[in-house]
């Protein structure tokens, strides 16, 4: 067995082998290193152009967890319902990380967090599909303009963890392909 670090999320992974991605944040494993070999990220500080895609980035992905939050709710689907619940996680293991790059505490947990989603699994593929492809065109821009190298680690890794829930909604997406339903 071996103890593995995350260099996005910094959290610890105990197995025989690395796993393909941080079973908390998704980042591919060329960012999962041997805990031996971790070391904390030294503080910098922000520019304003940097603070400001954080800050946007936690908005992001807090408002995608809550949205995969109510989409594992109301699924009727055992396999869609499994992927909304771990993508809610994992956006909210995002939004972690973002705050503590912008220094922020924890938030104190609301008794309703559930965001808005759709009624119906159709409508919250298409919907999952759309929040990932903006998240995407936004990581990308953030990455290009930010000069910290972690700040640029981070939202580059963010693109490449997005792609996969592409990827991963892309797999149902035909199958509901033109259906609408009603917001709840």
């Amino acid at each position: 067995m071996e103890v593995f670090k995350c260099r996005i999320c910094g959290d610890p992974y105990v197995g025989g082998s690395k796993p393909s991605h941080c079973p908390f944040c998704g980042a591919p494993s060329n960012y999962i290193i041997l805990a031996h070999d971790w070391q904390e990220p030294e503080a910098f500080e922000l520019t304003e152009v940097s603070k400001a895609d954080l800050e946007h980035a936690l908005m992001l992905e807090n408002n995608n967890a809550l949205f995969y939050t109510c989409a594992y709710e109301v699924s009727m689907n055992v396999e869609l319902s499994a992927m909304f619940k771990a993508l809610a996680k994992v956006e909210a293991e995002h939004a972690s990380v973002i705050r503590k790059l912008l220094g922020l505490p924890k938030p104190i947990e609301e008794e309703d967090n559930r965001g808005r989603c759709q009624a119906l699994d159709q409508g919250n593929i298409k919907e999952a599909h759309d929040r990932e492809k903006r998240a995407i065109d936004f990581y990308s821009r953030a990455a290009e303009v930010a000069i910290e190298p972690r700040i640029k680690e981070v939202f580059t890794a963010l693109v490449e963890i997005e792609k996969t829930h592409i990827e991963l909604n892309n797999k149902y997406l035909g199958t509901f392909s033109g259906m609408q339903n009603p917001i709840i």
